[in-house]
């Protein structure tokens, strides 16, 4: 049986075949995207398993093949133990690519052709489908793609630091991320072409690309002005107060996101400050961003002598955008995050996290789905496959 009990008619991807050849994670995040949408999907892995499955932090179990790094994007899949060095794990994968809609993979550029598993030789049995190719660099660029590596030549790494000091790597792997949104987009526009003409395609992704896609704001900073934006914390290059960090004298930590003058007006007042709206230095965004020092510690000397918590409630009823800066447990125990967590299983009795966060009035989410497979927990399905 499918790893995906919501694998239901009513879901919008229902009775679509995914063959995830693809591993750790950007490939992987699309796998179990689509199996939450309704697709079965068959993760072909090495003996050796997927590698994320032994990127286990220090409070995870030893013995467990199932660490919470695979269980980030794993859920709902099929595991089959296929070595494609072989003949027969070879005729494996090929067997079934000719009955799949959908093929990922995130080989190194060249290896897929080396073992046989890569776009033209798959659509020979099945001119129908769709290979979504993941690479670091291009299809023509031998380098293996690391995220870290990626984060630091795109630029992300040295924007994300104080000024002064070190870049620093964003907490996760943000490029294997978003390159792993552009697969999808890809994928989804060559569902509906195929819709259109029958014939399947190859859509390739890159890190390298998806990262430079998603410079946005500093990328067009660059290129309308000639200045290389430069680190600023947490703040923004073009709006004041937006993005820093200040402490409430109950230790509340908070992030203001003021975006228009009213909304500086209506801080101003929650501060019990409203002469700093009429400050020539503050009246104006523009003005603000040429005294953003003077701002910034006019704002951390009296946020830090009130209530956090008083304060973020205060701009709440004013329309204020501003919000309590927290922990990833505390986001996850926040009742707003319960529609995106999956729940446990009686294989792996902990809950998960969903890859999809959008919704839809004509068809249901996915109420649940199977747990992240053990290494080969479904080898016996290839018989019926």
């Amino acid at each position: 049986m499918p790893n995906n009990p919501a694998s239901s008619s009513e879901l919008p991807l229902a009775g679509l075949r995914v063959l995830e050849l693809a591993a750790v994670l950007a490939g992987p995040q699309v796998g179990q995207f689509l199996a939450e949408l309704g697709a079965e999907v068959i993760k072909i892995e090495p003996p050796a398993g997927d590698v994320t499955r032994s990127w286990k932090t220090a409070a995870e179990p030893a013995g467990t093949d199932v660490s919470a790094y695979f269980a980030c994007a794993n859920w709902g899949k099929q595991s089959v133990v296929v070595d494609l060095r072989t003949a027969v794990g070879l005729a494996t994968v090929h067997r079934l690519a000719a009955q799949a809609d959908i093929v990922l993979a995130s080989y190194k550029p060249g290896d897929a052709e080396k073992l046989q598993v890569d776009y033209a030789t798959l659509r020979q049995q099945n001119p129908r489908l769709i290979y979504g190719q993941i690479t670091g660099y291009g299809p023509q660029e031998p380098r293996a793609g690391y995220d870290a590596v990626v984060q630091a030549e795109a630029g992300f790494m040295h924007l994300n630091g104080e000024p002064g000091q070190p870049p620093l790597k964003m907490p996760v792997a943000l490029m294997d991320l978003l390159a792993a949104h552009q697969l999808k987009e890809g994928l989804l526009t060559a569902l509906y072409r195929r819709e259109r003409t029958g014939q399947g395609t190859l859509v390739q992704v890159s890190l390298w690309e998806a990262g430079l896609a998603s410079l946005a704001n500093q990328g067009s900073t660059y290129l309308v002005t000639g200045h290389d934006p430069q680190p600023l914390g947490s703040a923004h290059p073009s709006i004041v107060p937006y993005g820093t960090v200040y402490q409430g004298a109950d230790g509340v930590r908070l992030i203001l996101a003021v975006g228009s003058d009213r909304q500086f007006q209506d801080l101003c007042a929650s501060l019990e400050r409203p002469e700093w709206a009429t400050d020539a230095r503050f009246a104006a965004n523009g003005a603000r961003v040429q005294h953003r020092l003077e701002l910034e510690l006019l704002l951390a000397a009296r946020i830090g002598e009130v209530s956090g918590a008083a304060l973020l409630a205060a701009l709440e009823r004013r329309g204020v955008p501003a919000g309590a800066v927290r922990t990833v447990g505390e986001a996850l125990r926040q009742p707003a995050a319960a529609a995106m967590l999956l729940p446990p299983t009686p294989a792996f009795p902990h809950q998960g996290l969903r890859t999809v966060a959008f919704r839809s009035p004509d068809w249901p989410v996915a109420e649940a789905l199977g747990a992240p497979p053990t290494l080969g927990d479904h080898a016996a399905t290839l018989g019926d496959a």
